[in-house]
């Protein structure tokens, strides 16, 4: 038996094969302008793996922003509580989550079972998230992916706002006054780890910490955030894909 988790972020489409006991394929799109579509493409990428067999397809589970948008799937469920089943299969030991993706961020506590004991999403703006990072990258005219490496060993200087209209403008006087590319990055990051601080400190963070979402491929904020927190920070190459991994597992204990 195959089970199908479907995550339709922001930016980010996602979906994962499991079989009930290990992940059989994983894909990755741009979301774009439908959802909808997206759903529709991720499933028939995943479905062309050779060591997958639609016929074996029992359950699809969606999640994320987008999950409303898929007519073909079987359940819908929060991201919340597929984050907390992804993280729980990912590491036993893990209890706390912080996820930073395209335009939201979130704290989730889980218990020993990967159930949601509490959790706090700052939803409402995209202070702080990925679309924040690129639109700052984009003004600073490098590649997202180079925050970290231009803010290592420097001096952060000190960004006032994350609202993504008053940052740009910020950065565009910093750079008239002379400051650095590099400087401005870490400012930046540095400003983004006190924003998920502050939202980390209304959940009470226990060990370990799963860190997931697009931007926790940034290893520089990583870095701020254990120190931060006084935690270790774990993350992993499919951390993008907790959300998906959390509904195709949801999928498979639905239809046992």
């Amino acid at each position: 038996m195959i089970s199908i988790g479907i995550d339709i972020g922001s930016v980010a489409a996602k979906a994962v094969a499991y079989d009930g006991e290990k992940i059989l394929a994983q894909e990755l799109i741009p979301t774009g302008w439908s959802p909808r579509e997206a759903g529709r493409n991720l499933f028939q990428a995943i479905s062309k793996y050779p060591q997958i067999d639609t016929k074996d397809i029992k359950c699809i589970v969606g999640t994320g922003y987008g999950r409303i948008a898929l007519p073909f799937i079987d359940k819908k469920v929060t991201e919340i509580t597929c984050h907390g089943k992804g993280a729980h299969f990912i590491d036993p030991n893990i209890r706390t989550i912080i996820d930073i993706g395209g335009q939201d961020s979130k704290v989730i506590r889980i218990d020993d079972r990967g159930n949601v004991i509490d959790f706090i999403m700052n939803d409402k703006c995209a202070a702080g998230t990925g679309r924040f990072l690129q639109a700052m990258a984009h003004t600073l005219e490098v590649d997202v992916s180079e925050l970290s490496l231009l803010a290592e060993g420097v001096e952060a200087q000190n960004i006032n706002s994350m609202c993504t209209v008053f940052a740009e403008s910020e950065i565009i006087s910093l750079m008239a006054e002379g400051a650095s590319k590099e400087s401005i990055s870490a400012g930046l990051l540095q400003s983004v780890c006190k924003k998920t601080y502050s939202l980390a400190s209304k959940v009470q963070i226990a060990d370990k910490v799963f860190f997931s979402g697009g931007v926790s491929k940034n290893y520089f904020l990583k870095k701020l955030l254990e120190n931060k927190l006084q935690a270790k920070i774990k993350t992993t190459d499919n951390a993008q894909f907790l959300g998906a991994i959390g509904a195709a597992i949801i999928g498979s204990e639905l239809r046992r």
